[in-house]
């Protein structure tokens, strides 16, 4: 062989393995940082959604004001203020994004209970969720106390 043809030869494989190598950095990184997005989406909305801790419940209170919430407005609400359309009603909410398993849950994924689904609540992590009802209204439970009522779980960010 040559000393052009092998010149050749040698800058081919040298870039081919460049994009190889790039290719195995780069997507790990773009996955890493699309993960902090969606991690500090989902804490973003939990912590809007902290804000109204208290806020009295009333089934059937309308969409986009805060003085009342029941589950499916309020869910609707906080991810609404961070660019997130949700339908109007649990069920409906149930029906959007992606199925995922508990042993899977992050931040922000919606969890609904009862079959048929009529509650919706925000996990926050740690085994906390987020959600209204009854005379808590807006509050923090331990997810582990709602558990035998989980019906599905889905991602939405």
């Amino acid at each position: 062989m040559n000393k052009v043809k092998f010149g050749k030869l040698l800058v081919s494989v040298s870039l081919s393995a460049s994009f190889l190598l790039a290719g195995s950095v780069v997507a790990p990184l773009q996955a890493a940082q699309a993960a902090t997005a969606t991690s500090t989406k989902a804490d973003s909305i939990i912590a809007t959604g902290k804000k109204y801790m208290g806020v009295r419940y009333k089934f059937g209170s309308a969409s986009g004001q805060t003085k009342t919430f029941d589950c499916s407005s309020f869910t609707q609400y906080i991810f609404k203020k961070h660019g997130i359309k949700l339908p109007r009603d649990s069920r409906q909410q149930s029906k959007v994004g992606y199925a995922v398993k508990k042993s899977q849950l992050k931040k922000g994924d919606l969890i609904f209970f009862y079959s048929p689904i009529h509650h919706v609540a925000v996990y926050m992590g740690g085994g906390k969720i987020l959600h209204t009802y009854g005379k808590p209204g807006v509050t923090v439970s331990k997810l582990s106390t709602w558990d035998s009522r989980i019906n599905k779980i889905r991602r939405v960010l």
